[in-house]
């Protein structure tokens, strides 16, 4: 699959004829669920290490930098002649800078994958932190059995749920799950606060803290250790050229990325809010932990089992967007001079089957998603959404930017640059001082 095809043609379409171009609303929807995927979960958590203020602003300061970026990728994409982020990435760096794009796209998809899967894991068969042990909603329902262990439900939400899912060869055709999907969203929050409005009522709440509180285990150095997860959570550039071309005009995704943007960040800050306000500094890095807890009464019971299953349904049906452009990337690296994946049954089955393989696998190794969120907004998932997409502005290989956009990138390229840095360097510090 060539990434210098014409820009009309989508990244994987269908093999027989003509499709009808994407509508706002779907698109909307596809990009809205690339964005809420795993990263709600840890937004309460940023929270309790921030602070209210510090987390909001820094909330929105993300949103409004990756709406930018976005911008400038398919800005520089229209003027050049390709379809993909690895072929804009060619036009300014040549094929090195291809290569690294795709490399970071693989990195960042396979890293939220196997995210999605320790995040259902985690719903239904629970998980032990150090000597706490929280039950999943299968123990829960129907006591401890090897049925219901992380193992077997993963397996059986692969085969069941997420294999017919990723076999779709076009982004347009999961708008319906997406928007399933964005709606279960949409319930998560609606649930989260109207619990916690009913626990501040009863006077069962914390005091939530405006600012970081700063003591001998927290260093001012150790604030910058979330700003990953929330780059992490606002990266959805690898979806932006596969949605993108399937719209009729160029604007129609502009408008439809600035929409879910603002959903995206309200259903952010309102989770966020309310998450933390309800658990307060017992918040887990994964909030659907916290509702495992037995509640004084039957309706809260039952209102914590629908918020931990109405999020893992969501979770489930945000599987497929990035599994998707992951696979068109994979094939990309692997068959350059191979025909177009949706035309060839073969290589997609091995492809998609080898993916969730992997996924599965990894997802049962690994026990906690606040570290692979650090380590994706540190590295792969930074490069994507703001260092790579200023770079390609400084570079300005078709000759369309203006100053002012030179100035946005490098101050987007030096706070990205920055803070990861600081971020990597804090984690290492801490790694090493409490082997010491």
């Amino acid at each position: 699959m060539s990434p210098t095809v014409g820009v009309s043609v989508p990244l994987l379409g269908e093999s027989n004829g003509a499709v009808q171009p994407a509508s706002v609303p779907g698109a909307v929807f596809n990009v809205a669920t690339s964005i809420v995927g795993a990263g709600i979960m840890s937004i309460p958590a940023i929270i309790k290490v921030l602070g209210v203020v510090p987390a909001i602003a820094m909330i929105i300061v993300v949103a409004v930098l990756a709406e930018l970026s976005v911008e400038f990728l398919m800005r520089f994409t229209h003027s050049g002649e390709t379809t993909t982020y690895a072929g804009v990435m060619r036009e300014a760096f040549g094929s090195p800078g291809a290569l690294v794009a795709q490399a970071c796209v693989i990195i960042t998809n396979v890293g939220g994958l196997i995210l999605y899967l320790i995040i259902i894991g985690d719903v239904l068969s629970g998980k032990q932190d150090g000597g706490e042990v929280h039950l999943g909603i299968l123990q829960q329902w129907f006591g401890i059995h090897w049925w219901n262990s992380r193992e077997f439900a993963l397996l059986f939400t692969l085969v069941f749920v997420m294999f017919p899912l990723v076999l779709y060869k076009r982004v347009e055709s999961l708008k319906y799950s997406s928007a399933v999907s964005t709606l279960l969203a949409v319930a998560f929050v609606g649930i989260c606060c109207g619990l916690a409005i009913f626990a501040l009522v009863q006077g069962k709440t914390q005091t939530p803290r405006l600012f970081p509180g700063l003591d001998n285990q927290t260093s001012f150095f150790d604030l910058f250790t979330a700003v990953p997860v929330v780059v992490t959570a606002f990266t959805f550039h690898f979806n932006v050229h596969p949605i993108g071309f399937e719209f009729a005009k160029p604007s129609q995704m502009t408008t439809a990325v600035r929409l879910a943007l603002l959903l995206c960040t309200v259903i952010y800050i309102t989770v966020g809010l309310f998450g933390y306000l309800l658990f307060g500094d017992s918040t887990q890095s994964d909030i659907l932990i916290n509702f495992d807890q037995t509640n004084d009464s039957v309706v809260g019971s039952l209102f914590n089992t629908l918020i931990r299953v109405s999020y893992a349904l969501h979770i489930m049906l945000v599987f497929p967007l990035l599994n998707f452009s992951l696979r068109s990337n994979i094939d990309e690296v692997l068959f350059p001079n191979k025909p177009m994946l949706a035309t060839d049954n073969k290589r997609f089955m091995i492809l998609t089957v080898v993916l969730l393989v992997f996924s599965y696998l990894a997802a049962i190794a690994i026990p906690d998603i606040w570290y692979f969120f650090q380590f994706l907004g540190s590295t792969s998932a930074v490069c994507l959404a703001f260092i790579f997409p200023g770079c390609i502005v400084l570079r300005d290989a078709c000759g369309i930017a203006t100053k002012r956009d030179k100035i946005i990138a490098l101050i987007m390229i030096i706070l990205a640059v920055v803070t990861s840095v600081l971020a990597i360097s804090t984690n290492i510090y801490n790694a090493f001082s409490s082997k010491s």
